[in-house]
């Protein structure tokens, strides 16, 4: 038998591949029980469709292969036009790339596909956005064609064959285009546009991340798991502050580095045990950063102060390093690092095999999380201003989280990512809403003393700034809404849809895993998706499902059975004439009438659901029987949060500051109209735990006054004066 040479056993003796910016922390080879649980991993992962099958597959490739095709016909015609040698022509390329989830390799059934057009530098953007948008409409596969020029990266989104595809456009400064150019070369970005440069981040932050794991099967099915993990447990939403996709992969590929012979159920265990421990805000580095001198501006505390503000930076690999969750929040950050550790807790009994993987897709009940919350509603007339308007106040709800985690007497502020379809003032008048649920943890209170707690100051900065970008843009029209409201948990079910919130207690956990596993959509695969249709997708979902369409809450209220009369108030319902005086008469008539009866039989106040609409209530002293600002009607256990008609909105002068009320302020305010809130809450019922209540706790509130509101501080043209509403909340802690 040969004995190997020096040189051979010199390079056995070789120190493996290194990756990332540390030694590994465990080179330890993955054992027999370990690849049992990758097994069970992956069979837990396909009830979710986070595998494609693989006609469906190949049905993607042609569908990219004819799309390339097409870019590189145009790029020839447009040489053409613009005189190029016919030399010249015959070899110009031309090519698509692409990025994202399905380049990586971890696209879900039905998800859309992230496509980057590269041109050689006698292509223009212009032309993109004309003569080659003209050719897509003339391809009979080619649906729903849409282009988005004036984007921060500018976009083409289409449906090529059913399949959903967003191109971007990048010129590079090179004559021809060819085949195997590889995108990760820094000197392709000299005397480039910003534009360009964002458009081929995507595609190069994505073949980084491959050459930087050590083994990319077991990169992607751990990829996958963590991905349907959030997703499950809605922390998968960059632009509500929490991860988008390439973040959670780059979380993911350091795993890897730090694990680099484990395999998925390991690296699933060590993600986890990784991230709950993680001292933030050092920052995760795949790879240490380069300057290529092209001045282009990076992620560098030493030098850039606001970097220093992240609060859980994630550095993209590429050149420019930039980080991809400047949107977490201290609240997103904190609930994060909590679902790490349950997550930990969770495949600690994984591996010890006192639990199985689908445990740690179970997703937990938000709505039974906290013992109070601000629901908020964004409405427009048509659907087509709608789409618009949700997407805008949603990209700024994380201003709002922000304002709340400043007040001093919040803890924590965890916005859901899923979206659901609002409640309708009236069932003529149309109208498309989408609503959002942020659950509060206010601080416990050291002194027996009442609180006044007013969120007015922190709402009004969030809708003023949403109304300012929608008129700076031209995008605001009339009757586009925003309307916050403190609600408690138990009213919840009174606004969210039956599958979300059930009204009987003991159904509620049933529904929501109901709601939990019928909904889930892993088609959104881009960093901002959800595991959520979108708010028009649900919306049609629910009006054409069984439930029939969301019903108002006041529509909810009046069809409720007769059993249940003695628990909740009449209805609120419009009548001809004065709409509103004949409901002041009403309601004032059936609280006199209600007062008798309690003196005589001891019945208990009923309690009336939240609503969002017009139904007005009498005060005392009782107010003049006009049409004015909405009124509520406020008893023990009780909460009627309103809204003016748009006929009653005021304006009022952009170049004056709104006035907020005092938190202290004992007066009712007429003739201001809004939305406003005041609830004096036991102590007690205010919980810092993150932990689920799995009871009711109940709650006494006493509902001392109403404070109405003025309208909001949006620069308006004079012209065209626009009517908007300020939203309002106030309320009392006390002991």
């Amino acid at each position: 038998m040969a004995l190997p040479t020096a040189n051979q056993a010199s390079l056995g003796r070789e120190t493996p591949k290194h990756y990332g910016i540390t030694s590994p922390i465990s080179l330890v080879q993955a054992k027999e029980a370990d690849l049992v649980l990758t097994h069970r991993l992956t069979e837990a992962l396909k009830p979710y469709g986070v595998f494609e099958e693989e006609l469906e597959l190949q049905r993607r490739i042609h569908v990219l292969g004819k799309l390339n095709t097409l870019v590189k016909e145009w790029i020839r015609d447009v040489s053409e036009t613009k005189n190029l040698p016919a030399s010249v022509i015959e070899s110009v390329g031309g090519k698509i790339f692409t990025f994202g989830s399905y380049r990586l390799g971890v696209h879900t059934k039905g998800a859309d596909i992230d496509a980057l057009f590269v041109a050689p530098r006698h292509v223009e953007r212009t032309d993109f956005f004309s003569s080659f948008l003209d050719k897509l409409k003339e391809q009979e596969e080619v649906k729903d064609l849409r282009a988005v020029e004036e984007a921060f990266v500018p976009v083409i989104k289409l449906s090529f064959d059913s399949i959903e595809i967003d191109i971007l456009f990048a010129r590079l400064a090179l004559q021809t285009i060819p085949e195997n150019l590889d995108l990760r070369d820094d000197g392709l970005l000299k005397n480039l546009d910003i534009r360009c440069i964002r458009s081929l981040n995507g595609c190069r932050v994505t073949d980084e991340i491959l050459h930087l794991v050590p083994n990319i099967e077991n990169f992607r099915l751990t990829l996958r798991t963590i991905k349907l993990w959030a997703k499950r447990h809605n922390i998968y939403s960059n632009i509500l502050g929490f991860l988008g996709g390439v973040s959670w992969a780059m979380l993911v590929a350091r795993t890897c580095q730090l694990y680099p012979n484990a395999v998925a159920s390991t690296l699933v265990h060590k993600f986890f045990l990784v991230f709950s421990k993680w001292e933030w805000p050092n920052p995760v580095l795949l790879k240490q950063p380069e300057d290529c001198n092209l001045n282009l501006p990076v992620w560098d505390p030493r030098v850039t102060p606001s970097d220093r503000y992240h609060l859980m930076p994630i550095i993209t690999p590429a050149y420019p390093q930039q980080n991809s969750t400047y949107n977490v929040s201290v609240s997103t950050r904190a609930v994060m690092v909590d679902e790490f550790k349950q997550g930990l807790s969770i495949t600690d009994e994984i591996l010890q095999n006192k639990a199985e993987w689908s445990k740690l897709f179970e997703a937990p009940n938000f709505f039974q999380k906290y013992k109070h919350y601000i629901v908020l509603l964004a409405s427009a007339p048509t659907e087509k201003q709608h789409l618009e308007w949700v997407g805008l106040v949603e990209s700024k709800i994380r201003i709002l989280v922000g304002n709340l985690e400043k007040n001093e007497f919040i803890t924590l502020a965890h916005v859901n990512p899923q979206s659901f379809p609002g409640p309708k003032e009236s069932r003529e008048k149309e109208e498309v809403s989408t609503m959002w649920v942020i659950g509060v943890i206010f601080k416990k209170m050291e002194t027996s003393e009442n609180l006044n707690v007013d969120l007015t100051i922190d709402i009004q900065s969030f809708t003023d700034t949403v109304y300012r970008q929608a008129i700076s843009s031209k995008m605001f029209e009339a009757d586009m809404k925003i309307q916050a409201m403190h609600v408690k948990k138990r009213q919840l079910h009174q606004l969210l849809p039956s599958l979300v919130m059930p009204k009987r207690r003991k159904h509620s956990t049933e529904g929501l895993r109901q709601m939990n596993d019928s909904s889930l959509d892993l088609s959104l695969d881009s960093d901002n998706s959800m595991s959520v249709p979108s708010p028009t997708a649900l919306s049609a979902t629910v009006k054409s499902g069984p439930l029939g369409p969301p019903p108002s809450p006041i529509a909810a209220a009046a069809s409720q059975p007769e059993i249940q009369a003695s628990t909740m108030s009449p209805p609120a319902v419009k009548r001809p004439g004065s709409p509103m005086q004949e409901e002041r008469k009403r309601l004032k008539s059936d609280s006199e009438e209600s007062a008798t009866e309690r003196q005589t039989s001891g019945d208990p106040t009923p309690s009336p659901p939240p609503t969002i609409g017009p139904p007005v209530a009498p005060q005392t002293p009782s107010p003049p029987a006009t049409i004015g600002p909405p009124v509520a009607h406020k008893t023990s256990n009780q909460e009627v949060l309103e809204e003016k008609s748009p006929n009653e909105h005021q304006m009022e002068d952009p170049s004056i500051v709104p006035k907020t009320e005092d938190s202290g302020a004992a007066s009712v305010g007429e003739g201001e109209g809004g939305t406003s809130v005041e609830a004096e809450v036991n102590e007690d019922s205010i919980s810092e735990e993150m932990a689920a209540s799995e009871g009711e706790v109940k709650m006494e509130a006493n509902i001392t006054r109403m404070v109405s509101t003025d309208l909001s501080d949006v620069p308006l043209l004079p012209a065209n004066p626009i009517p908007v509403v300020k939203n309002s909340i106030k309320l009392r802690l006390s002991r």
